[in-house]
Parts: structure tokens; C-alpha cells; sequence
């Protein structure tokens, strides 16, 4: 019932959100008929870049349209049969401010002025002429080259001739006033920035400032307007409400001021988009199908339709939100509202975005180009809901219903135990230790069975054959050379060679030192018949030796004190080949471990699952092993569990769809899928970062034609970084119990690892048989220095991390960093370009092991810390 309250609570938050942000806004009303209208009558399709003009019967539709509205229209050129509008125009009553543009092509001009002259000496219904618009702006024209064109229009004609030019223009060329008879200015607030309650005022301003500096010439305001549609530039948003807003504010004010103005403009113009961005295409009072866009009486409502998409926004919502509460009955409800509000507000952030996009003027360039984006836009928030679930689990579960509880058994009641070690080319005096913790364990009946798979070194193997001969019978020690299969290939071969009577097969790496009561504490769980694995996490002895296995060590616990513990929830753990007792005649049941995978052990695990079997884990170290030594081990550890991830992805695919039969549950289905999605999300935020530079590159070479993305599409990148850089420290501080250093350090190394694990994912989906890589402990630098090597092996992130940043710094010093989406983007960059930098800097770290981390070491409070957390109610 609580679950129904929630969700209906923040439904009707929601719906209240998109209510207030769609309050009727009474504005004055537009006037029966205004001064003028600036008119460009090309319709979809046609362009005068491309030479495709209107026929005469669409240039007649449309001052037909026209017709009462407006007491006149100004024009642009003569090009075409737009010459002959003044004429069509009589026949509506509409006067002309006919124009002709001039650019840096004289010999056209020169055409054009002659056709401009003529037309405008013999149609009666042109009040006043503009030659020329914006070429000062545009630096096409001097105002020396232009002042030739407008004494040549003043001598003859009888109608009073000006040029148009925005204020400032006029401000800085005073000189330009002698060669007009009256100031033709363009006062357009947005470009300028201008927040949209200041924006008329903005404008009676300038015109103030211009009688001032212009006493004897009358201003006309040439063009006056506000875009419906494009970007956010510093205070000014271009929406269809703010449009609406202004005109009709302006409307009432020119009234008042008695101004002649020429409303920018009649009819949306796609076409501009190729001139001055996508906003150009937007400045119509009527959109290209020469519809209203806007109210001219009524209150104005940002979106009309909002109640429709408020309804389908809570309709998504609502699904997904019952999707993720699947199985979620131990949540608490403060852990079931964190979720409804994230549901809700990106339910709602995405209908948004769909319904904004879908409303501009679409080619098959920007569908596509939509289309990838809102289908990353979906990908980062089914990433950002599984991450915000796992943080929800992890911190406000009322209770642990898979908690580990201890079971006691008699020693003639415990199960035979063989423990399986496999080795491949180990140093010899590391295995060595592994076996002397085995001898020392506190259990009555067990074997160890040492696998040596393909050493060809004798002076490797041969120590570690005569040390499981010292310790006696219940040591074996088995050198095989060739053996297929890696990892894999050696359990398989152990299994084969296990004592008849052993019950539980154990693994663990060769270089771990296990606790005594290991078995004793763990073996006991398998009196319960379906428990087909017992998991205890890894952990490491060498956390201290350097700051850099400081930093892995603290990155290590989040998966083992964090993820493992909500996975195990719904008996879903990955199971890791170190630390692991497997139930013999489930192992031998499925046909043992699988060869062809490179991480066999989480394979294995997710077998098991589909044959029906629980797991127990237990978040309690009973082992420690080594780390990797250098930077580039620590990166092919990661390469090859990502991999292997894709693999068994890829393998079990029906199974966890569920389009083939087996005994998952859909907790488990979710978690495999889930837990391994952030790992493909870096996979996809690769072919991201390649498009953002690419994408930053045409707006560096054609920023005329190339604008950043939508503001949109770049919150939400931020959004997810932002959101999982928050649960990480959160979690870290609460779960784990984790200084603020130590996390800091977890963050840095899980981000330096983000660009190997995105080259492997990739490889995974293309690739079968990637070879399994052994991570070295304890083994010898070579003949390169650590740094060196650790450098070598960054190569890719620090040329990425390279090109992010003079990506962003050559936007910011060449563009006008004047609209939101701009700085966005740039932030955007350098945000994409912090796993790269945290490459770096782990790499910088790792090549001088020694560096000490002692403010990064935990403590043995912190130790104890972590396990009652895990075990106890949240």
C-alpha cells in the first residue's frame, strides 16, 4: 500500500511540476493590424542559396494570408520573380519597404540596383526603400562601399531611402546617417542575450540612445522579433511562449511609443538554418505551413498540450517504476521514493525532449541524428536507474533477507573438501606461503590438489612439486605441459584427478594465504540441499605497499562490500575464482568449467543459477592475495573480466532474455544484465567521445553551420557522471565506511580503468577468442621502467585525454561562449576527458611504487566496519 501512496504522491508532483511550468500568462492582445511584417515568402523546400524560389501563386497565398493583418511588408531582394511583390501586393492594400540586397558581388549588385530602381520608381505602394541588409555587419560591405549604393538609390528615387543594420552598427558608424534619409535599425534582444522581461524595455533603450545620437532622422524598426525555436543564448531562451511573450509585450509598447516596426518576421524561413543556425529557421509569426504558432488573444501556455504529456510521462513512469520494484519487497519506502522521484522527473525529462525535438524542422540529416541521440539519451537513463537502484539496495534495504547465518556441524558431519590450486608460471616462494596457510587450515578431512598448466621453467614448478611432497599425502602436486583450456583447462583437469570421496571443491589463486576457520565456517552452509556455491570476496595483503595498490585496493571493495552484498539479494553473485567452494556434483553435473570463456569462474556461477541452485555469500574476508603489481597488469586484469563479461553475455544471451528455458529468476536475470551494464555503457561513451570530438571539430572548422547539441543531450552525460560520482562517494562513506581520501582514490582508479574496459566490451561484441591473460604478481619490471611502461600502456587515454581538452579550449577561445548549450558542451568535453586524466595520473602513480599512500590505508576499525554493515539491517 505504501508503494501505491508513493508512486501516486509523486505522480501528482509531477503533474503539479508540469502544471506550474505551463501557467496561462495573460499578455496584451495583439492588434487588429499592425505597422508591417518582414516578408520572405519561400516555402519547404525552397531556398535562394540553392536558386529555388516560390511561384507566383505561392508569393499570392501569402499576401493573401496577409491581407488585413498588416498595413505593410518589407522585402529583402529582387532576385527571381520576387521583384514583382510590391505589385501583388497592391492588390491586397499592403504598402512595401521594398528592399534589395547588397553583398561583396558588385557585379550583381549592380544588376540588382538597376532592377531595384526601376520597380521601385513606378510602383506606387512602396513607402520607403532599404538598400542593403546587414552588409556592415557581415563585413561584406565598408560603410564608405555601401554610402555609393545609398546616394545612387536616394538621387533617384522620391521615397526615402535607408540601409539596415542592427543599433550598434549605427552607434559606431555615426558617419552612415549622412547617406540615409531616415534609420532603418534591427532591434532583436535575443541575439543579444537579453533576458525575455527585459527585452522590451532593451529595445525602447536603444531607440532612445539612437534619437539622441540621430535628432533629425525618424527610426523605423526595420526588424523586431524573438525566435520560436533554437539555442539558449546567455539570458535569452527561444521558445514558442517567449516569442509570444515578447511580440505582444512589444506590440502594446510600440502602440504607446508610436513606432513603425517591421515585425521579424511573417513566415518561418527553414532555409536560414544554413545562414545563421538552426534558430534562423524560427523567427516566423506563421511556421512554414503558414499556421498560427502562437495565441494572439488568448492567456499563453508554454506547451498547450502539456496535460497529454504530463499524462504519458507518469504513464512511463509509472511502468518503470513497478519494473524496478520487481522483487524489492525488503526496500524501504524512504528508498522507494528516492527511486520514484528519479523515475518520474527522467520519465518526464525525456517526453520532453522527444516532444521539443520532434517540433523543429526536420530533415533526414537531423532525424538521424535525433534518433542516435535520443536512443543514448535512453541508454543513459536505463544507466542511471540501474545505478540509482543498486544505491537504493545498497543503503535503505529494511532488512538483509539473504544474510549470512552461521551453521554448526560436528567434524564427522563435515563434508571432504578438495581444494583446488591452479599455477602457471608463479614464483615459487609465493605458492609456497599459499600451501603453508592451506596446511595450517582448521578442518578435519580435506586435499590440495596444485595444477602447474604449461610452465616450462623447471627451476618454477620443481620447488613448489617438492614442497607439496614435504607437507605430505594430502598435498598433490601435478606439472602438465602442453594443457589447453588456461584457468579453465587446469580446474578441469584437478576435477578429474579429486578424490572420490570429496564433496566440495575449493579454489583459490596461488597466491592466496587462507584464514584457518575458512572451511570450518563456510563448508556448513552446504547442509542446506540447494546450495550449489559458498562465496567469500577477495581480498589483499599488499594494500599498503604503495600508493598504488592503495588506490586498487580501495577500488577493489566497492564490488565485494557493495555490489556483492545487493546482488546476493536475489542470489545472483558473480562468482570469482579465488575464495569459492563449489558442491562437486553440481560442478561435474554441468560439465565442469568451461574452456572456451576467459573469466570461467563467473560463467560457471551463472550455470549454476540456471540449473536452479543458491549461492551464499559472505561478506567476510577468510584470504588474501597479491594485486597486480604495475599499472598495465591492473589494466589486463580488467581487459579480460570485461571481455569475458561480453562473452558470457553473449553465450547466455537466450537464457537471461528469456526466450530460453532454464531455472533463472527475474531478480537474477536483472542483476546479470544490470550489473554488467555500466561496462557496455563505457563502450558506447567511446563511440560517444569520438563523435563529440568530431562534432567539435566541424564546429571549430564551420561554426557558421555546425552548433553545439542541444542543451538537453549534453545535461544529460553530465547528469550520469555527476549522479555516479555521488553514489560512489555516498556509498564509500556509508557501506564501506571510507575516508574521504580512500574514496576519492577508489574513484580515480575505477575511472582510469573506463577506456580499457570500453576497448574491451568492443572486442567482446566482434571478437571469440581473445587469449586468457594471467596477471603477474610479484614479478620483474624488465628492462623499461615502471613509469615508462605504465605510460606506454596509457598511450590511447592520455592522446584522448589530449584532444578532449584542445577541443575545449579551442571552442572557448574561437566561438562566443554567449548561449547555454555552448558552455555546456565545452564542460561536456572536459568532463568526457576526466577518466582520461585519472589514466594519467594512476599511470604517474604506478610508475613510482615508492610512493606511500599511509592516508590512504584503512584501518583494522574500518575492516570491522565493513562487516557489520553488510550484515546488518539498514
Amino acid at each position: 500500500m505504501s508503494t501505491v501512496l508513493i508512486a501516486l504522491a509523486i505522480a501528482i508532483l509531477a503533474v503539479s511540476v508540469w502544471a506550474l511550468a505551463n501557467r496561462p500568462e495573460q499578455e496584451p492582445p495583439w492588434p487588429p493590424r499592425i505597422q508591417g511584417f518582414s516578408f520572405s515568402p519561400l516555402h519547404e523546400g525552397q531556398s535562394p542559396l540553392e536558386k529555388i524560389y516560390p511561384d507566383e501563386s505561392d508569393i499570392e497565398s501569402d499576401l493573401a494570408l496577409l491581407e488585413g493583418k498588416t498595413h505593410a511588408i518589407r522585402t529583402y531582394t529582387v532576385e527571381d520573380k520576387l521583384f514583382r511583390i510590391p505589385e501583388m501586393a497592391k492588390k491586397y492594400h499592403l504598402n512595401v519597404a521594398f528592399g534589395v540586397w547588397i553583398d561583396g558581388n558588385h557585379e550583381r549588385n549592380r544588376k540588382d540596383m538597376q532592377i531595384f530602381l526601376e520597380t521601385a520608381a513606378r510602383s506606387t505602394n512602396i513607402v520607403r526603400a532599404v538598400v542593403g541588409n546587414e552588409a556592415i555587419l557581415r563585413g561584406e560591405l565598408t560603410p564608405e562601399e555601401l554610402a555609393v549604393y545609398l546616394d545612387e538609390a536616394r538621387a533617384a528615387l522620391d521615397v526615402p531611402v535607408s540601409t539596415a543594420e542592427p543599433w550598434h552598427v549605427w552607434v559606431k558608424y555615426h558617419e552612415l546617417a549622412e547617406h540615409v534619409d531616415y534609420i532603418a535599425v534591427h532591434m532583436l534582444p535575443y541575439w543579444e542575450g537579453v533576458h525575455i522581461d527585459r527585452a522590451v524595455d532593451f529595445v525602447v533603450e536603444k531607440i532612445d540612445l539612437l534619437k539622441e545620437l540621430f535628432p533629425g532622422k525618424p527610426i523605423i524598426i526595420a526588424e523586431v522579433g524573438w525566435p520560436s525555436n533554437g539555442r539558449t543564448r546567455q539570458s535569452a531562451v527561444a521558445s514558442p511562449a517567449n516569442q509570444a511573450v515578447f511580440l505582444r509585450r512589444f506590440l502594446d509598447r510600440a502602440q504607446q511609443e508610436n513606432y513603425i516596426y517591421y515585425i521579424m518576421e511573417a513566415f518561418d524561413q527553414p532555409w536560414k538554418r544554413d545562414t545563421e543556425g538552426a534558430v534562423g529557421a524560427y523567427w516566423g509569426v506563421y511556421d512554414v505551413a503558414r499556421q498560427e504558432k502562437f495565441p494572439f488573444t488568448r492567456p499563453i501556455v508554454p506547451i498547450p498540450n502539456w496535460t497529454r504529456l504530463a499524462g504519458l510521462s507518469v504513464f512511463i513512469a509509472l511502468i518503470t517504476f513497478a519494473v524496478l520494484l520487481i522483487d524489492s519487497h525488503s526496500l524501504s519506502d524512504r528508498g522507494r521514493g528516492f527511486l520514484a522521484v528519479l523515475v518520474f522527473a527522467a520519465a518526464s525529462g525525456a517526453v520532453w525532449v522527444v516532444y521539443d525535438y520532434i517540433h523543429q524542422y526536420l530533415t533526414v540529416g537531423t532525424v538521424i541524428v535525433g534518433l542516435v541521440m535520443i536512443s543514448g539519451m535512453i541508454g543513459v537513463i536505463v544507466v542511471l536507474l540501474t545505478e540509482a537502484h543498486e544505491w537504493a539496495e545498497a543503503r535503505w534495504i529494511i532488512r538483509l533477507r539473504r544474510s549470512f547465518r552461521p551453521v554448526t556441524l560436528d567434524d564427522d558431519q563435515l563434508p571432504m573438501v578438495s581444494i583446488h590450486v591452479p599455477a602457471y608460471n608463479e614464483p615459487p616462494e609465493m605458492v609456497i606461503d599459499t600451501l603453508n596457510a592451506l596446511a595450517t587450515l582448521d578442518y578435519p578431512r580435506f586435499e590440495v590438489l596444485v595444477v602447474d598448466n604449461n610452465t616450462r621453467d623447471s627451476g618454477v614448478w620443481k620447488p613448489v612439486a617438492e614442497h607439496c611432497h614435504s607437507l605430505g599425502a594430502r598435498f598433490r602436486f601435478f606439472h602438465v605441459n602442453p594443457l589447453a583450456g588456461f584457468k579453465a583447462g587446469a580446474l578441469n583437469f584437478a576435477l578429474s584427478r579429486t578424490n572420490a570421496a570429496a564433496q566440495i571443491i575449493a579454489v583459490i589463486d596461488s597466491d592466496y594465504q587462507v584464514a584457518p576457520n575458512w572451511l570450518r565456517d563456510l563448508v556448513p552452509q552446504f547442509k542446506e540441499p540447494k546450495v550449489g556455491i559458498v562465496q567469500a570476496p577477495q581480498d589483499y595483503r599488499d594494500g599498503e605497499l604503495n600508493a598504488f595498490k592503495s588506490m586498487c585496493y580501495a577500488e577493489y571493495r566497492g564490488f565485494f562490500f557493495i555490489g556483492m552484498v545487493t546482488r546476493n539479494e536475489r542470489n545472483a553473485i558473480i562468482q570469482h575464482g579465488t575464495m569459492t567452494l563449489i558442491r562437486r556434483s553440481v560442478l561435474e553435473s554441468i560439465d565442469g568449467w568451461s574452456e572456451w570463456s576467459i573469466t570461467e569462474d563467473a560463467e560457471l556461477g551463472l550455470r549454476i543459477f540456471e540449473h536452479g541452485y543458491e549461492a551464499a555469500y559472505i561478506p567476510r574476508s577468510y584470504g588474501r592475495g597479491l594485486m597486480p603489481d604495475t599499472f598495465a597488469d591492473y589494466k589486463k586484469q580488467r581487459y579480460r573480466w570485461a571481455y569475458g563479461a561480453v562473452q558470457i553475455l553473449r553465450r547466455h544471451a537466450k537464457f537471461l532474455s528469456g526466450s530460453k528455458k532454464s531455472q533463472l529468476r527475474n531478480g537474477q536475470r536483472y542483476h546479470f544484465i544490470a550489473g554488467w551494464l555500466p561496462w557496455l555503457a563505457d563502450g558506447a561513451n567511446l563511440f560517444f567521445n569520438v563523435a563529440a570530438l568530431l562534432w567539435s571539430l566541424a564546429m571549430i572548422i564551420d561554426p557558421l553551420h555546425i552548433d553545439p547539441p542541444l542543451v538537453i543531450f549534453s545535461i544529460l552525460p553530465l547528469a550520469l557522471f555527476t549522479f555516479k560520482i555521488g553514489k560512489v562517494v555516498y556509498l564509500y562513506r556509508t557501506r564501506v565506511n571510507a575516508t574521504l581520501a580512500q574514496t576519492v582514490a577508489a574513484a580515480a582508479a575505477g575511472l582510469a580503468l573506463s577506456h580499457t574496459i570500453a576497448n574491451a566490451v568492443l572486442a567482446g561484441f566482434v571478437t571469440r577468442d581473445k587469449p586468457f591473460y594471467r596477471t603477474p604478481k610479484m614479478a620483474k619490471t624488465g628492462k623499461l621502467s615502471l613509469l615508462t611502461q605504465s605510460l606506454m600502456v596509457s598511450l590511447e587515454e592520455i592522446f584522448l585525454l589530449a584532444a578532449m581538452l584542445s577541443a575545449a579550449t579551442t571552442i572557448g577561445l574561437l566561438q562566443k561562449m554567449d548561449t547555454l548549450d555552448m558552455n555546456l558542451w565545452v564542460i561536456v568535453l572536459v568532463v568526457q576527458a576526466l577518466p582520461y586524466a585519472a589514466t594519467l595520473l594512476v599511470a604517474l602513480v604506478s610508475g613510482f611504487p615508492w610512493m606511500r599512500g599511509r592516508f590512504l590505508h584503512w584501518r583494522p576499525q574500518q575492516q570491522e566496519t565493513i562487516k557489520t554493515v553488510a550484515n546488518s539491517e539498514g
